[in-house]
């Protein structure tokens, strides 16, 4: 037999870990480089955006977690959300669980962007995005 996950270990952790958090996203330039293993926490994001219409640390999501036993996953999905009026330049973003320390925010996903993402007073929007935990 295969190893696995147990799927109420994937309900465990939606249910006792991450489902009441305050999820938030943040923008962050072509100059930071993510590291999956050594970045976990919110302070190690470096060389975030700044500029008119952005408020450092991001904006707060909101976060949908559906746990699917039929399928053994577990979806994390962060709704959209946008900058008005901002004057920014992006190449991705960071969605990280919110303590309110950066040193404590554990971080969640990195999405690039591909290139730069740059807006001129107007708004820069940003899509609902899913993360996917699989068994």
């Amino acid at each position: 037999m295969a190893s696995l996950i147990y799927n109420k270990f994937l309900d465990y952790l939606a249910d006792a870990d991450i489902s009441d958090d305050t999820f938030k996203v943040a923008l962050v330039t072509s100059s930071y480089t993510p590291d999956k293993d050594t970045h976990e926490h919110f302070d190690d994001v470096t060389n975030e955006v700044s500029g008119t219409g952005y408020t450092a640390g991001g904006e707060t999501v909101t976060g949908t977690l559906t746990l699917d036993t039929a399928n053994d996953k577990l979806t994390l999905e962060f709704a959209s959300t946008s900058w008005t009026s901002a004057t920014i330049t992006a190449r991705g973003a960071v969605y990280y669980s919110s303590t309110g320390t950066a040193s404590t925010s554990t971080l969640i996903a990195y999405n690039d962007f591909g290139s730069d993402v740059a807006v001129t007073s107007g708004t820069l929007a940003l899509a609902a995005s899913t993360v996917t935990l699989q068994n």
